[in-house]
């Protein structure tokens, strides 16, 4: 891991707040996530950062040193941002329609949407795995609109400028190798798969791995994690039958790879469509949030598994087709 400008930012944050809770409301991060993340930080940099006391965090001098370069560093940071975001915006022809994505089934229907409505526009597309970034750049104008994606008590902090638009609340499936004794279950307990070793993405991409610790420690164990990928490296060493890992209710099982629901319906992940208030897409976005919650239904009827769950639960799949009228989503509770 290198050292980020994130990195010095949450050392910052827990300065300032004084505790580590405070911080991890500030940032709208979890107590145990910011706890994680000041570890990682620390073994980077070679020295701890903060006394943790009862009454709260307190800079050690390693600390003092830290945050004196970081708060002549960040200020800085933040004035090449603010300056480049407002170049860009002098110098980026009217006409050009930039598009981010988070790793979702939901970017092919982005860009056609963009190109229905937007058709002399030039568009461009890149695609990043943590959504934080996506979500920043978005709002320094650095994106016109992006696909984004959270989980249940980790929704993406609202931002200056940024129309935040939910399409739809979707549970999270197992990925299993075909090979394995429980590809041959209907679905799969969390229990089951936490006796496994597992695949999961690094901790500091997204929030994602925080997420699911979190809702396996309701069970009272953790999963073995030896190994750390995403995307198509993850998926290889699954369908190599090292690990089980989880996925997007809309994964399409692959040759060698199998999905499977949780019983119970207990993890969840949340597709978010967000373009600038000032963007060109404003004018069009409730058409667009229409043309795109379409596409994700397309997409719900071409992935077996996740069709056959949604039959067997027709709450969740009214409420995939009411996230076209841009109401509220829920998940649906455990059967």
């Amino acid at each position: 891991m290198d050292l980020e400008v994130r990195h010095l930012r949450v050392v910052c944050a827990i300065a300032e707040a004084g505790s580590l809770t405070r911080a991890a409301a500030a940032l709208c991060m979890t107590q145990p996530g910011i706890s994680a993340q000041l570890r990682r930080i620390e073994a980077l940099l070679g020295g701890v950062l903060f006394d943790r006391r009862q009454a709260g965090a307190v800079p050690t001098p390693f600390g003092e040193l830290v945050l004196s370069r970081a708060h002549a560093i960040l200020p800085g940071i933040d004035g090449l941002l603010a300056d480049t975001a407002r170049a860009a915006l002098r110098t980026t022809a009217p006409d050009r329609v930039r598009i981010g994505s988070v790793g979702a089934p939901l970017l092919g229907h982005l860009l056609l949407a963009v190109k229905e409505f937007l058709p002399h526009s030039e568009v461009t597309s890149r695609c990043q795995y943590s959504p934080a970034t996506l979500l920043d750049d978005l709002a320094a104008g650095r994106l016109e609109a992006t696909v984004l994606g959270d989980h249940p008590a980790q929704e993406l902090p609202p931002r200056e400028g940024v129309v935040l638009n939910p399409i739809v609340t979707e549970p999270v499936f197992a990925l299993l190798p075909t090979a394995h004794p429980l590809s041959a279950q209907e679905e799969v307990s969390l229990a089951q798969l936490i006796d496994e070793d597992w695949a999961v993405p690094r901790p500091d991409s997204d929030r994602t791995r925080e997420y699911w610790s979190s809702v396996c420690a309701q069970v009272d164990r953790r999963p073995f994690t030896p190994y750390e990928a995403e995307g198509r490296q993850l998926i290889e060493i699954v369908r190599a039958g090292l690990a089980v890992s989880l996925c997007q209710a809309t994964f399409i099982e692959a040759p060698g790879v199998t999905v499977r629901p949780l019983a119970g319906n207990p993890l969840w992940y949340r597709h978010v469509l967000a373009w600038h208030r000032d963007g060109p897409l404003a004018a069009h976005g409730a058409a667009i949030h229409r043309r795109v919650a379409d596409g994700y239904l397309d997409t719900c009827a071409a992935s077996p598994v996740y069709a056959r769950w949604r039959e067997r639960h027709p709450h969740a799949a009214r409420l995939a087709e009411a996230s076209r009228d841009r109401r509220p989503l829920r998940p649906d509770p455990a059967p």
